[in-house]
């Protein structure tokens, strides 16, 4: 029997991305076996995620202390400006503003020395800074610069403590994640654990900035993908967020940021048509946050200054909105507060209406321009304030509505950026946790599902993938020979070959039926032994034993061929093109270079295991294995088509 073809490949999948090594290949992943509730698998990740959720809460806690005295040198010392608070960490008052002609500088002063030090120390840590987790658990094995983290710190403080727009979970998310990242060094730890332990991180660090533990790990397992959920880290990154929360809530206070929200109940079922309603709203206004937020991201790349003046342009751009609308300004979450009580009816209309959009603009401003901090965080700003704005509206005119705004606010907040982000559970439990109310899920449900139906694939972190099978880290182990992936042609005994057994089976296969229906139509007839036809005439048999034999042979061949491979070996999917120097031709006399591997051929809705006599047809996707320097010339070889050499004069 053929062993696996060799064949090239790239970036995995359409992202274009390095896969990088392949490590666990070689021996089953027992764990994985035995099951997430295993005692080794929880013993090992009740100590990691522990030591993970230890430094995730001090560095929740020293982030926010960070924000705080930023706060108090750049808003309160030189504008003289204190921003209303959240009951959680502080007082919800609305204050005036003392020395309003110096916010544009102080903002762009916060710009300019948070440009400083990111594009000087670790220019990796512009930006939002969960994006930049997302595409290091995913395309780097969870590997962070051990500099990212304290950088993304100071930076954001400032950024955040001088009125720049921006949230404070992406860096806390990056702290835990890089602290994961540098102790899965330390111990030594496989390339699957260190994605587990940096998810685990990502999970923590917000869990433990918002006080919500459950949503945080919950998140930390949807948000890497847009219709999938990373399942391996979902109890490490539980115990992780737990301790992290313990943590940041012994020193900063356990009380929800929004408080205790207990007395909002849903009790009529006629207001669902307003949720479902508010759902509309919401997935418009995700959408007009992710455009706005990249176009503006792409204006600023395009201006030709300096990189760490960028940042300076955008604060100074942030504290003129802040002058007009100052809700606009820092985190924005003690406007969330107000807006759940029926102090909203004495804010003037234009500011209700006018701050949703004031917040997108001002967080466009700020961390599109390459300012630090995170655009969670106004996201769910943005999400309340639209459900405000929707009950400030419709409380006079509409029947049945609540007598009061919570509802809608809570609600918007969950539904916003829950479809934006493609992570509505973990919105929704994390919301209901930062608010102290799990009654409103119901209605949050509506509005979240109508949301992210009109947000379809869109997205606010452009480093996530579709699923599981498209990531890099899983997408070779996805692509291996199962069972449906070979034939009956690969397994069964031929008639004349002396160990073929000289009987008469009461069923049939085909010789290009797939294996595991073949398997299937022997466990229903009850038969260890089945006839192969092909062509109307009986060439052999195949048994149960002739099929696994078979599979672990295709899958021993495969990893001797990927060990075969070079260290920095790529996974990339082609299409081959009609007239192409391979169309046609089998994987035989294809002419791929030898340091290639063609894991898998599908045609249509079948994917096979290649080998050496396998033909290539036009239309058909191979999966390929191989070197960086190999990509375009793959590309070219079976994509494009073949040059028609001239005739000669």
């Amino acid at each position: 029997m053929d062993e696996p073809s060799r064949t090239g490949e790239s970036p995995s999948g359409a992202s274009g991305r390095s896969a990088g090594r392949f490590p666990n290949l070689r021996r089953p992943n027992l764990e994985a076996i035995a099951g997430f509730e295993s005692s080794r698998f929880l013993g090992k990740w009740l100590l990691i995620g522990g030591l993970i959720g230890i430094v995730a809460g001090l560095g929740a806690v020293l982030f926010t202390e960070a924000i705080g005295l930023a706060s108090h040198l750049f808003l309160e010392g030189m504008v003289d400006y204190v921003p209303p608070m959240p009951i959680g960490e502080g007082d919800v008052i609305l204050r005036p503003m003392g020395r309003p002609w110096l916010l544009p500088f102080v903002t762009a002063l916060g710009g300019l020395i948070s440009g400083i030090i990111v594009f000087k120390f670790a220019p990796s840590a512009e930006g939002h800074g969960t994006d930049a987790a997302i595409d290091a658990i995913l395309y780097h094995d969870g590997r962070m610069s051990p500099r990212v983290p304290p950088v993304k710190l100071v930076a954001s403080a400032i950024t955040i403590g001088s009125g720049g727009s921006a949230g404070r979970e992406g860096p806390a998310a990056q702290i835990s994640a890089g602290f994961a990242s540098l102790l899965s060094d330390r111990l030594n730890l496989s390339a699957g654990d260190r994605r587990i332990a940096s998810s685990a991180g990502l999970g923590a660090g917000i869990g433990a900035i918002f006080r919500a533990p459950l949503g945080g790990s919950l998140m930390s397992a949807e948000i890497l993908y847009l219709h999938d959920l990373e399942v391996e880290a979902l109890i490490p990154a539980l115990i992780a967020s737990i301790v992290g929360y313990s943590v940041y809530g012994a020193i900063e206070g356990f009380e929800p940021i929004f408080g205790q929200q207990s007395e909002i109940a849903f009790t009529d079922p006629t207001t669902l048509v307003y949720y479902a309603i508010l759902g509309v709203f919401c997935g418009l206004m995700g959408m007009l946050y992710a455009k706005c937020f990249y176009g503006t991201t792409g204006l600023f790349h395009k201006l030709r200054v300096p990189l760490w003046i960028k940042p300076a342009i955008g604060g100074f751009l942030v504290g003129l909105l802040g002058l007009l609308i100052k809700g606009s300004l820092s985190t924005g979450y003690g406007w969330i507060q107000i807006s759940m009580t029926e102090e909203l009816l004495a804010l003037p209309l234009w500011v209700v209406l006018a701050l949703p959009f004031a917040k997108i603009v001002a967080t466009s401003f700020t961390v599109g321009s390459g300012g630090s901090g995170g655009i969670f965080g106004p996201g769910m700003v943005v999400g309340g304030m639209l459900g405000a704005t929707f009950w400030r509206v419709g409380h006079e005119l509409l029947p049945n509505m609540p007598s009061s705004p919570a509802p809608f606010v809570i609600v918007g907040m969950m539904a916003l950026f829950g479809s934006i982000a493609h992570a509505p559970f973990g919105m929704m439990l994390m919301v209901a946790e930062m608010t102290g109310n799990l009654s409103l899920l119901a209605p949050a449900m509506i509005a979240i599902a109508i949301a992210t139906l009109l947000v379809g694939d869109r997205t606010i972190y452009t480093s996530q993938l579709p699923n599981r099978a498209s990531a890099p880290a899983h997408r070779l182990r996805s692509s291996f020979p199962l069972l449906a992936a070979l034939t009956v042609g690969n397994a069964f005994k031929r008639a004349q070959d002396p160990a073929a057994e000289d009987v008469e089976p009461p069923i049939a296969v085909g010789v290009r039926d797939r294996l595991d229906d073949a398997m299937l139509m022997m466990a229903d007839a009850e038969v260890s032994q089945v006839a192969v036809t092909d062509d109307g005439g009986v060439v052999g048999t195949l048994s149960y034993r002739d099929a696994l034999r078979t599979y672990r042979s295709m899958i021993d061949a495969g990893l001797r061929r990927v060990d075969q491979l070079p260290a920095a070996s790529m996974l990339m999917e082609f299409k081959v093109g009609v007239g192409s120097a391979v169309d046609g031709k089998s994987l035989r006399d294809a002419g791929f270079p030898p340091e290639t591997l063609v894991v898998s051929v599908a045609n249509g809705s079948m994917s096979t295991v290649p080998v050496a006599g396998t033909v290539l047809r036009a239309g058909s996707v191979l999966t390929v294995l191989g070197s960086a320097n190999q990509m375009e010339s793959l590309k070219i070889l079976i994509e494009e088509p073949a040059e028609t050499a001239l005739p000669e004069a």
